[in-house]
C-alpha cells in the first residue's frame, strides 16, 4: 500500500503542481486543440505503433516529460514518507488493470478530471464521479473490511 506522511505534506507545492498541469492541460487545448489525457494519449501511441506507423512526435514528447519528470524529481526531492508496501509485479498488474479500466471508461482521471470537467462535460462528470466513488469504497473495504492498514 501507497503511505503518505501527512506531517511532511506542503500544500503549496500541491497548489502549484496543480495550477502547471491546469495551465499546460489548458495550453494543449488552445494551442493544440488536444485533450491532455494520458490514456488517450498512451493508447494513441500504442495503436499507432501496432499498425507500422511511427507514433506522433507530440505523444513521444508528452509520454517522455511525464517519465523524465518523475524522474528529475524523485532524484532532487523524494517524496518524504512515501514507501510502496507491496511487490513491484503487483503494482504492474494493478497499472495494467487501471489501464483496461482507462480503455473501458473512453479516459483516465487526467483526461476526464482535469479537461474533461473543465468543459462541463456531463460524461467527465459521470466518470469522475465513479472514480471517486469506487475509490472510496475501495478504501473501505480495504482499511475496514479486510483489516488493511
Amino acid at each position: 500500500m501507497f503511505s503518505i506522511d501527512w506531517a511532511h505534506f506542503t500544500p503549496g507545492s500541491a497548489a502549484l503542481g496543480g495550477a502547471m498541469i491546469g495551465a499546460s492541460a489548458g495550453a494543449m487545448a488552445l494551442i493544440g486543440g488536444k485533450i491532455a489525457g494520458i490514456s488517450g494519449i498512451f493508447g494513441g501511441a500504442l495503436s499507432e505503433a501496432m499498425q507500422g506507423k511511427r507514433p506522433l512526435p507530440w505523444r513521444l514528447w508528452f509520454l517522455g516529460g511525464l517519465v523524465c519528470a518523475s524522474f528529475l524529481w524523485v532524484l532532487f526531492r523524494p517524496v518524504p514518507g512515501a514507501h510502496y508496501g507491496e511487490s513491484w509485479p503487483l503494482i504492474a498488474a494493478g497499472g495494467l488493470i487501471v489501464g483496461f479500466g482507462t480503455r473501458l471508461g473512453s479516459g483516465c482521471a487526467s483526461g476526464h478530471g482535469v479537461c474533461g470537467l473543465a468543459r462541463f462535460s456531463p460524461r467527465s462528470m459521470a466518470a469522475v464521479t465513479t472514480f471517486i466513488g469506487m475509490g472510496m469504497v475501495t478504501t473501505f473495504v480495504m482499511r475496514h473490511l479486510l483489516g488493511g492498514a
